[in-house]
């Protein structure tokens, strides 16, 4: 009888441990809800490309192509804040023009035009990046097979909070 007393509180105890420990791990209302500020945006930029390069460990003569990959870096990196802020700002206005009443506010586009708007953001997002491709070129055949392995996976991770790729990989965002 003792052994299955201890057993069923051992038990018991453990669920409870485990229900409080997810608990803790939950993100809050706040975390979920979190948007990086630009100050956020560009220490995230700034870190991503310290860790692609000391993660690449160039050599001195590899280290003369590194300029050119790092400005087309944060030029998508602008370019998609940029982005980020217009799609923003008109959120925000659709929703004062519903809180006012205003009429006069433009409807959100039909399903043609969200079509036509999506079209040019990836040709856009397209020409991006193959600014960084064609920056990225000198740079990547200069590496050895390590780099080259360490470049791709660097390239790839990081993000945003929640395991999002980089900025830069990330497709068109949504135009509505």
């Amino acid at each position: 009888m003792m052994k299955k007393t201890i057993a069923a509180l051992t038990i018991a105890l453990t669920l409870a441990g485990a229900g409080f420990a997810l608990a803790q791990q939950t993100p809050s209302r706040d975390v979920r809800g979190w948007r990086p500020s630009a100050e956020d945006a560009a220490a995230f930029t700034d870190a991503r490309i310290a860790a692609l390069k000391a993660g690449l460990k160039l050599t001195a003569e590899q280290e003369k192509n590194w300029p050119a990959v790092e400005t087309a870096i944060r030029d998508l990196a602008k370019q998609r804040a940029d982005r980020m802020k217009a799609r923003t700002d008109r959120r925000s206005e659709r929703r004062e023009a519903r809180k006012t009443g205003d009429k006069a506010q433009p409807a959100a586009p039909d399903t043609i035009a969200r079509l036509r708007q999506g079209a040019d953001a990836m040709t856009a997002r397209a020409a991006n990046l193959k600014q960084l491709a064609d920056a990225a070129a000198p740079l990547y055949n200069s590496l050895d097979d390590g780099q080259k392995h360490r470049f791709a996976m660097l390239l790839r991770m990081g993000g945003r909070a929640g395991g999002h790729h980089m900025h830069w990989q990330r497709r068109a965002e949504n135009t509505r």
